[in-house]
Order: C-alpha cells, then structure tokens, then sequence
C-alpha cells in the first residue's frame, strides 16, 4: 500500500515541473485586458446610433454595394448598406511595419 502511494506521488513530482503555461506575444499587438463595447455584426445604423451615439466622422458610402465607414474615437464600424459588417477596435489592431 505504502510503495502505491510512493509511486503516484514520485510521477506526480515528475510530471508536475513539465506542466506549464506558455504566453503567446504577438509583435504589435496591444491587449489591453477587458475589449471595449463594439457593435455586433447584422446590427442596424439605427440601433449603432441609439447605443453608441453620433460618430466622430462618416466615410462613404462607397461602391456597390454601399460600404460606409463610421469612426468612433478608438473603434471604427463598417456598414454594407445599412447593416454592420465589422468593428474594429483600433488599440488592438496589428499595423504592417
């Protein structure tokens, strides 16, 4: 009984140093811990503006179909049309060199 309880402990010395956790740093990226509230894909200009107000600047429309730019202080949303295609936090965002 003694030598099983010698043995389990034994390999769980052993393994334990083997286990650890690594963190992954991606060159130009910022994490700012918590992310900022964004709007969410498929959401309306309507509802954008109820929930985060007038935007600093509106950019476009442009093309067909009509993408639109909307900036946000440090986020910007892009529209097709009407409907929200993506927001961008731009703190977190990775620039080429």
């Amino acid at each position: 009984m003694r030598s099983g309880i010698f043995i389990i402990a034994l390999a769980l010395a052993l393994i334990a140093p083997s286990v650890s956790a690594n963190t992954l740093t991606i060159p130009g990226h910022n994490d700012f811990g918590e992310t900022q509230p964004m709007p969410r894909r498929g959401l309306s200009m309507d509802s954008v503006l109820v929930d985060f107000g007038e935007p600093d600047q509106r950019l476009g429309p442009v093309g067909e179909p009509a993408i639109s730019e909307w900036v946000y202080g440090s986020f910007r949303v892009y529209f097709e049309n009407q409907t929200v295609l993506h927001s961008i936090d731009m703190n977190t965002l990775i620039m080429p060199k």
